[in-house]
Formats: C-alpha cells, structure tokens, sequence
C-alpha cells in the first residue's frame, strides 16, 4: 500500500522516504516503530531528565542505562572491528557507549565503570596484541583496584591451531573476576570462523545487560529504551559476503634457480566497492585440493554426494563440496584432536600428552589424522561436526588504492614442504601458485588494519624493514607517497636469500630511489655470503644514522616473521638506542615503548 501525499500531512519529499523504507521492514519491525512513534509523542524528547522511578517500573518503556564501555585490543584488525560493529548495536539500543582501544583508555578510569565489554585477542604464543599491553598489565599490577560494582564479559579471538588458544582472552576474564566484577554473560573463545559465536555472545550480553538495568533504579541521564530497527543496508561485501575477484595477473617473482616461489597477483576489485588503505591486507578464501578431499573421503569409506550442513543457517552442500570449499582439512588442532577422541579410544589415550599432542600437530593434515586414528563408522554429518570452518589467510596488500582504485595487489611466498613421507603445499598459496591462472577467480574481502598506518603527515620520515614477503606493505607505502607527493624520507630495509633471484620488486625500488620517492635502501642477502647477514646486522652498520633519523619523529615499520626477525630486529633498534642514546637497557625499552604509544612504532607480524 502506497502512502499519498493528498491523504496524509506528509511532504511529497517525506512520503517518498516512507514508501521505500516501509515494505523493507518485518512484520515486528513494523509493530515496534508503532509503539517506539506512540511513546515519542507522549513525551517532550528522548532523554527524560530524573524520572521519578516509580513511573518508569510501571510504565515498562522508560528505563535506567549507564554508560557501557567496550575496549577493544587488536593486531590484525579483527577485535576492532568486531567492537565497532557491537558499539553501533549497542547505540541503536540506546546505550551511552565509550568505544576505545585499550591502549588509550586511561586505567584510573576502570574503577568509576560498571558495565564493561571487552573484545580482544591474542597474538602469537598467547601473547596480548601490542595495543592491549597497557591495559593488560595494569589489570595484573598491583596498581588493580577492586571491581565490586563491575558487570563485564569477554569475546576471545584466538587460533585453535595455536596451543595458547585465546589466552589472553581467558588471562582478562579471571583477572576480572579475581577483582571482583561480575559476568553479564560467560566468555566465548572463537577460532578463525568467528561471525557465529560473536553473534551469539552479543545476543547474551544484550539479554543481560538490558535484565540488570531493569532491576537498577533510574537516574540521571534515564531515557527510553527499545529493540533497534534494522533497516536493510545496500548489499556490502565482507569477510561474510566475500566478493569474487578476477586474477589479472600471477607472476613467478624469483629467478630461475631460487629456493623459493613468490607470486606477486593483480586482482580486479571492479565492482566491489571496496576501499583500502596502506597497511590492510586482502583475505583470501581458498579452495582445499580436490585429491585430498577424495583421499579424506575414500579413507572414511563415505559417500561424497551425501548432504551435509555447512552452517548454523540449515544450509547443505555434498561432503565432497564441504570438504573442499567450507571446512578445515589441512591444518589440525588441539580442539580437533579433542572431538575425534570421542571416537577413537587409542586418540582418547594419546592427547593425555602435551608434548605427543604438540609434535603430532607439526606439518600434519585430517588424512594423517583419520589413518593413524582410524574413526570407525563416522558418519559424514558427524564428521564435518568435529571439523572447523576453512578460515580466510590474509595478505598483506601490496598497492595503493589512491594509486589504482580498481586493483589490488598481492605478495604470496608458495609454502611448499614434506612431512610425514608426504608432499605437502600451503591451502592458499599452493592454489595460488598452481591453479591461479589469469581468467580464474579469487573469493576476498578487505580486512583493515588501524594498527599499521602510514603517519597522517606525509612529511614525517619511515623506516621500513620488511624482508621477504614482508616487504608486500612498502611497496604500498611508497606507491601511496609516490601519490600523494609525499616529501617525507624514507628508508627501506630488505633482505632476503640471493640477490640474483630473489630481489623482490627490484626495479621498482630502483625507480623509486631514482625519483627520491625512497631515500634510502639497504639490502641484506643472507646466502650469497659465507656469514650470513639479515636486515638487523644492516641496521647496525646504519646504527648512528637510524638513531638521528628517530630523533627527529621518524616512524618504524616492520613486517614479517615474528618469532626470529621481528624479536631480532626489537633488539637490534634497543641496542642501537643503548649505543647512540647513550640509553641504559630500562630506558631504551621505555622509548620503544613511548614510540609504540604515539603509534611511531607499528608491527605486523605473523
């Protein structure tokens, strides 16, 4: 039914708006904008300034809030984006909300809170993220005050492939207790796949939170609170609506003779609406090999076309489908070897072992699993049951959007190795290498990455020190500054095996330095001499030239491995801070640290 203009004291312009919102709205959508539009009327504005109390218990619309805070600690982006769509629900209920990481959120205020949702994650071995530190250790000094009028909840992101699974996660929520604050709601730890239980931990907190506040008397700043509409938005692609992207371009990076095989892809983004900037990364959601998938199959003695569900939603796919497009076969998981053990008495025996557990994971697949455990009469429902979804891997990106719009590049290291008498090849980069073929399509999304931006003024200098497929990140950086005129200086540190064959970007870099886009470049090849050399020793060499450079406000990047370069090269800036800062070990660390806060110290290591 249209709304007209003639029979209504809408304007023309108003009625419009109407027609198109009203049809897009649910039955229950619709009643609760009739009740939300009747109490509207019936009084002055939203915001009711200390109602009496009685009034607002008997009336069932009015009700007491408090401010809730949401602090977020991030790495690659995910616990942030998670808070900010949280925060945007919570708004849409009328909730007061403090959104912030936590590594600007000012600790003497964790007292004065009384509800409190964190979403954070953790980083490599059970490891805070670099922007929860602070937080993290106020929360475990001495300096802790008691939290008896707290009311919080914890959403954990971790990788169940690691054995510290959402530790830091789990180290928050027993500390707040510990303190005395109470859970609104349980904590949830996700894995890769984490829309679903997020969703779900958001519906609990939600039902919690909106039940203690009814039970709290209303004070200042009381208004009245409802169901938030949910008006369709335009179709967005996201991490949950990948968009399929064409390959342009695949290209072998090494020279004949390397070690190694580095795709550098072009992928088209016509179409998608997506935007970017230095510094985030593209995920990818691969395809698991077909052979792999029969061989899984034909060990189980299952049918490959039997349906199977693919998720919560009640949608179904062949097993054959499942396996290779939606579930994790490549990589186990302590949690893994868990489930199966309720299958396999001998599995039930082995896990008892940390150490056994630890080394099996190592370089070992679902196939592995399922002949060393044999899972006797498992059904294809009960076996996608115990299985994880196949999580995106991201890249970092290697373009500037402002550069081409309608392009993305990637850098790609093909993870090839043997294991256990088998060839084995990485699910991602393996499809990239072999498959990959211009023509063919890639399912990606944008996954932002606040925590690893070029600074805001463009004349400030970087330091950049990515080797490898770390370097992927700069040759953004300095296509973005090429750009923009940027007048900054720059400095890249690169290393890799040999120079003749595995330069990455070589001639770029060269251009680059010739134009004065890149003022400075020093290269490591650890292969072509009888000491090995990397990008920290470089460093060294540089020591006195890197200290005046960070002496004057300039910004360090590094990119790449973090259990040996990124450790290395943390060293490496302490010593040269020690030894040209004339600094003692406490005071270099603090200086790293100061840089780390004013965001002039960014990693992204993996």
């Amino acid at each position: 039914m249209q709304l007209q203009v003639m029979n209504s004291p809408f304007t023309e312009k108003q009625a419009d708006l109407l027609n198109r919102v009203l049809p897009s709205l649910s039955e229950s959508q619709q009643l609760w904008l009739s009740g939300y539009l009747s109490g509207y009327h019936n009084r002055a504005s939203t915001v009711v300034q200390n109602p009496p109390a009685a009034a607002l218990q008997e009336s069932g619309v009015v009700q007491a809030t408090k401010e809730l805070t949401i602090l977020f600690g991030s790495q690659t982006g995910n616990s942030q984006g998670l808070a900010e769509e949280i925060s945007e629900k919570m708004k849409n209920m009328e909730y007061q909300v403090m959104l912030t990481p936590m590594n600007e959120f000012k600790v003497k205020d964790l007292k004065k809170l009384t509800h409190l949702l964190i979403i954070v994650s953790t980083h490599g071995e059970g490891d805070p993220p670099d922007t929860a530190l602070p937080f993290y250790e106020y929360l475990y000094s001495r300096r802790a005050p008691e939290l008896n009028d707290l009311h919080f909840s914890v959403l954990a992101l971790g990788d169940s492939s690691y054995e510290f699974f959402c530790q830091t996660g789990k180290q928050l929520d027993e500390r707040l207790e510990k303190l005395g604050a109470k859970r609104l709601s349980p904590r949830v730890d996700c894995d890769l796949d984490y829309d679903e239980p997020a969703a779900q931990w958001f519906e609990n907190v939600a039902q919690s939170l909106k039940k203690l506040i009814e039970r709290e008397p209303a004070g200042e700043g009381a208004f009245v609170s409802g169901v938030p509409s949910s008006i369709p938005e335009q179709l967005k692609y996201s991490r949950t609506n990948p968009f399929r992207a064409e390959i342009l371009e695949n290209i072998n990076l090494n020279g004949r003779g390397s070690n190694k095989e580095t795709r550098h892809l072009e992928l088209s983004l016509e179409g998608s609406n997506f935007q970017f900037e230095p510094g985030d990364s593209i995920g990818i959601y691969p395809e698991n090999e077909e052979e792999l998938v029969h061989l899984i199959i034909k060990e189980l003695q299952l049918d490959p076309n039997e349906s199977v569900p693919i998720n919560n939603q009640g949608e179904v796919r062949s097993l054959l489908e499942a396996l290779k497009n939606h579930y994790e076969i490549t990589v186990l998981s302590k949690p893994l070897l868990e489930k199966a053990s309720k299958i396999n008495e001998k599995l039930q025996a082995f896990i008892e072992s940390e150490e056994d557990v630890r080394d099996y994971l190592k370089g070992r697949d679902l196939l592995d699993l399922v002949r060393d455990f044999p899972f006797w009469n498992i059904s294809a429902v009960e076996l996608v049951g115990i299985l994880r979804k196949i999580p995106a891997r991201l890249y970092s990106i290697a373009s500037s959007y402002q550069s081409n719009p309608d392009e993305v590049h990637l850098t790609i290291g093909t993870v090839r190795y043997e294991a256990n008498g088998r060839k084995r090849k990485g699910v991602c980069s393996g499809y990239c290498a072999e498959k990959g073929k211009p023509g063919e399509f890639l399912s990606i999304y944008v996954q932002k990455n606040p925590n690893f931006r070029l600074p805001s003024d463009p004349d400030v200098p970087i330091i950049m020190i990515g080797p490898g497929t770390g370097v992927a990140p700069f040759r953004s950086f300095l296509e973005e500054r090429e750009e923009i005129e940027a007048k900054g200086k720059s400095w890249l540190f690169f290393g890799d095996q040999h120079f003749v064959t595995d330069f990455l970007y070589q001639v770029e870099w060269q251009r680059w330095l010739k134009k004065g886009v890149l003022t400075n470049m020093d290269v490591a090849f650890s292969r072509d001499t009888e000491k090995k050399v990397y990008v920290q020793h470089r460093m060294l060499e540089k020591s006195r030239e890197i200290y005046g450079w960070l002496e004057e406000g300039a910004h360090v990047y590094v990119c790449g491995d973090e259990k040996n370069m990124a450790k290395d090269v943390n060293s490496t800036l302490l010593e040269i801070l020690e030894k040209e800062g004339g600094m003692s070990s406490e005071a270099a660390e603090a200086y790293l640290t100061d840089m780390q806060r004013e965001k002039r110290y960014q990693r992204d290591v993996y």
